[in-house]
């Protein structure tokens, strides 16, 4: 029998009516099963966590940390378990730059957050008068989280909202939503009973739950029309959002820039999770000078990684998540190539069981071209041939996006003057979609409404209050 996860609502499992497959888009083998949770689920969710709030608001700030640094052991002493739910049911490697990298960071996230607080503040203090402000949580938040980085992302929501004083419900994407429940399952046993709760089911539970006038705040991180319309149903009740959404994210290489020196860097900066990552490198500005040469690169070092299985030890990169993605990611690749681009690399996918597409380097690639102008969020990078870096900055900018950016090169004011010019919540120098717990991390223009990490992510999950005396 396939293994049946259940919900997780004050402290207790709670079985659903109804229960789908989750299979392995590696080989299509049965993973386990899935509760499908009713509306009658979602009031009992949000009744529990309100419920809960109420008590869990007026905790100290070292029984949040005790409980954060709680969660962070339990996802220690289960990395494993985790690790190999997370590459069965989403398909990235268990090794190197997958489900280990991600359950070990999901854990160091939560330690740091820990570590973190929003103290109170005297703004003033005279003969006459006392000013102070004061961080209040928030509510109930429901969290909404996408299939790529499951677990990672969903720690990202949960325990800055925990930390604060808030309660949690959290809808996993339909995809990959066995590791949250897990997870939740698991972290639960730690936490105050309804502080934290999980449902699972289609995509209409999360339009009940970004309208349900009990939640407080949403957190959700996917696609940007999916984004719009989590703000459109927020609207009615005026819900504080954080919204991380989409990315384009453009990388430009300077002249004089050794195209072997970056290859590695530049590769990961593209491909990691099989370059299913918002922030992931999806289009490539080379100068003319290096053009060829990066190229060549580029496909060498391709050549060397090993797209398989994720349970298997020696494999590097996994399988497309979902067949919808790995469907757009050919169409896009097709699409370049009737437009007058050149496949450098891969280009077609293999066939035969699994959503597998492989490593594609897409050259004399131009703006315009769907696969430049749309977010592939797969396999598939075009590189963009500029001779003025006036150019390569304008075809950059040149978009509804705005997650992150980057520039290579070797001149260190040169690479600030470019960096300066490119218009997005991230730019990187030299390197990738590296995020950290400590550094405020979000979008502009398309790409999202708020930031998350470091001090000023933790402040998105409370409301300010002032009391203004008189002495």
């Amino acid at each position: 029998m396939p293994a049946k996860y259940e919900m997780t609502i004050g402290g207790r499992q709670i079985p659903a009516t109804n229960y789908r497959e989750t299979r392995n888009p590696a080989d299509g083998s049965l993973v386990g099963l899935c509760p499908v949770a009713t509306a009658d689920h979602l009031e009992q969710a949000l009744e529990t966590a309100r419920q809960a709030f109420g008590r869990w608001r007026h905790s100290t700030h070292s029984q949040r940390k005790a409980a954060c640094e709680a969660v962070a052991k339990v996802l220690g002493e289960h990395s494993r378990e985790l690790a190999a739910l997370v590459t069965c049911e989403q398909g990235k490697p268990l090794k190197g730059l997958g489900s280990e990298f991600e359950l070990a960071g999901a854990a160091g996230w939560a330690t740091y957050t820990a570590s973190m607080d929003v103290p109170d503040r005297t703004l003033e203090a005279t003969a006459s008068k006392r000013v102070t402000l004061t961080h209040l949580p928030v509510g109930v938040v429901a969290s909404i989280t996408p299939w790529n980085w499951p677990l990672l992302i969903a720690v990202w929501h949960m325990l800055p909202a925990l930390r604060t004083g808030n309660t949690v419900v959290i809808k996993p994407s339909p995809h990959t939503p066995l590791s949250t429940l897990r997870m939740v399952e698991l972290i639960a046993e730690v936490l105050p009973p309804g502080v934290l709760n999980v449902l699972s089911g289609d995509d209409h539970l999360g339009d009940l739950l970004t309208q349900h006038p009990a939640v407080a705040k949403v957190v959700f991180t996917g696609s940007i029309e999916t984004g719009r319309r989590v703000m459109r149903n927020a609207a009615s009740t005026l819900k504080r959002l954080t919204l991380e959404l989409g990315g384009n994210d453009p990388g430009i290489i300077l002249p004089g820039t050794d195209p072997a020196g970056i290859a590695e860097s530049l590769f990961w900066g593209a491909f990691i999770n099989s370059g299913q990552t918002c922030a992931a490198l999806k289009r490539l500005y080379v100068h003319d000078d290096m053009y060829e040469a990066t190229c060549g690169a580029l496909a060498s070092y391709a050549r060397s990684v090993i797209v398989g299985n994720g349970m298997d030890s020696a494999t590097q990169l996994g399988p497309l998540t979902t067949e919808r993605q790995l469907q757009r990611v050919s169409e896009l690749v097709e699409d370049a190539k009737r437009d007058g681009a050149r496949v450098i690399a891969g280009g077609t996918a293999p066939g035969g069981p699994g959503y597998f597409f492989p490593v594609t380097l897409v050259g004399d690639a131009e703006n315009g071209q769907r696969l430049v102008d749309e977010e592939q969020f797969g396999p598939a990078l075009p590189i963009i041939r500029y001779t003025r870096i006036e150019d390569a900055v304008r075809w950059a900018n040149e978009t509804d996006y705005g997650l992150a950016a980057s520039v290579w090169g070797t001149d260190r004011n040169r690479l600030a003057e470019v960096a300066e010019q490119l218009e997005a919540g991230t730019v990187y120098i030299n390197k990738h979609a590296e995020v950290a717990p400590n550094i405020p991390f979000g979008g502009i223009k398309s790409s999202g409404l708020g930031v998350e990490f470091g001090v000023e992510g933790l402040q998105a999950y409370t409301t300010l209050k002032v009391v203004n005396a008189a002495t």
